[in-house]
């Protein structure tokens, strides 16, 4: 892909956690013009070494020894989930950037604990919430921006994976509202620049019955009611044959906006049997979200350079669990439920 030109320093990224996102997030810091690669920690001493010898850099013995490396000006956050807030913080008051892997936290009261010290710190923070730098999801908040649509009235967000993923994961993730359609929910609130007020969800175990069995569901779909009274309709699934399927249309008074998923080639096939055949869509999200990664980290980079603060940000983080919450209490409960600050 291809950045703007910078003559600024490159950032000098620590990296902790070494896992599968880790290691994505490890080639991108070498290799992103705005960023250098500090050096990788890992609770799992052998999984830091590897990601360290795969980019040539180092690996740290700990956290400690991470942030107290003067050299080192930010930290990328890709470890598990519950360990994110205390990161974020030992982070914060070591007067690091950070760029944290979402969700910031599963639970809302430890999200405000850790919000109040990074107010207190004043850090830079940034929460991954990559699809926002997708580029055609990117240009459809630009084109609202531009006001070509008028008035947006709906919006249909679609987000289903090629296949469920391990149960071991699956429990301790927080459920599909926090874990998969979080994303979703940041993206209604990018796309219209608003918030939702109102949250109506349904969810069902239709894939795969173990995933009912730890108090998941695998099939969902969630209407919000923006601050506006326009309406976004988030539909997701843990199965699709097709491959990896991530859509977005916008619809108002002035006509229609579709981002639509990437294929290898833009190739269509016309037989004596099939019309309209294309390459089958991605895989993984690592392949289907390559180029946002990218452009997420050289947005981290920019915003630390200029010294202003950078989105998503902490808060953006803390709205989606909010959405994310009170979708999950309304697919409990079977009403519909108002969203506060």
């Amino acid at each position: 892909m291809n950045f703007p030109e910078t003559n600024h320093r490159r950032l000098r990224v620590a990296l902790f956690g070494a896992g599968r996102i880790g290691l994505m997030h490890a080639g991108n810091l070498a290799i992103a013009p705005r960023t250098e690669l500090a050096g990788v920690y890992d609770v799992d001493a052998a999984a830091a070494a590897r990601a360290a010898d795969l980019t040539e850099t180092r690996a740290f013995d700990s956290v400690d020894a991470a942030l107290a490396d003067e050299s080192v000006q930010a930290v990328l956050i890709a470890t598990s989930t519950e360990t994110h807030c205390d990161l974020i913080e030992r982070a914060a008051q070591a007067g690091k950037a950070i760029l944290c892997e979402k969700p910031i936290h599963l639970d809302i009261e430890r999200v405000d604990a850790c919000r109040a010290i990074v107010a207190e710190s004043g850090a830079t923070v940034q929460i991954g919430f990559n699809r926002r730098f997708d580029p055609s999801h990117a240009a459809l908040r630009q084109a609202v921006l531009k006001s070509e649509l008028g008035r947006l009235e709906l919006a249909v967000i679609t987000s289903r994976d090629p296949m469920p993923p391990p149960m071991d994961y699956l429990r301790g993730s927080g459920g599909l509202y926090r874990d998969m359609m979080i994303h979703d929910f940041d993206m209604a609130r990018f796309l219209f620049g608003e918030e939702p007020v109102e949250v109506t969800a349904m969810g069902s175990v239709l894939v795969d019955k173990d995933i009912g069995s730890v108090g998941d569901v695998d099939t969902a779909m969630v209407i919000l009611r923006m601050e506006s009274g326009a309406l976004c309709h988030i539909n997701c699934s843990r199965r699709s044959r097709y491959g990896y399927d991530q859509r977005i249309e916008l619809f108002g008074e002035g006509g229609m906006l579709i981002s639509t998923n990437p294929t290898a080639t833009q190739v269509e096939r016309y037989t004596d049997t099939r019309t309209g055949i294309r390459d089958r869509l991605c895989d993984f999200f690592l392949d289907r979200y390559e180029k946002s990664y990218l452009r997420e980290l050289d947005a981290f980079a920019a915003a630390y350079a200029e010294g202003r603060k950078p989105t998503p940000s902490f808060e953006d983080g803390r709205q989606a669990l909010l959405l994310a919450n009170a979708a999950e209490e309304s697919a409990r409960t079977g009403r519909t439920v108002r969203v506060g600050a």
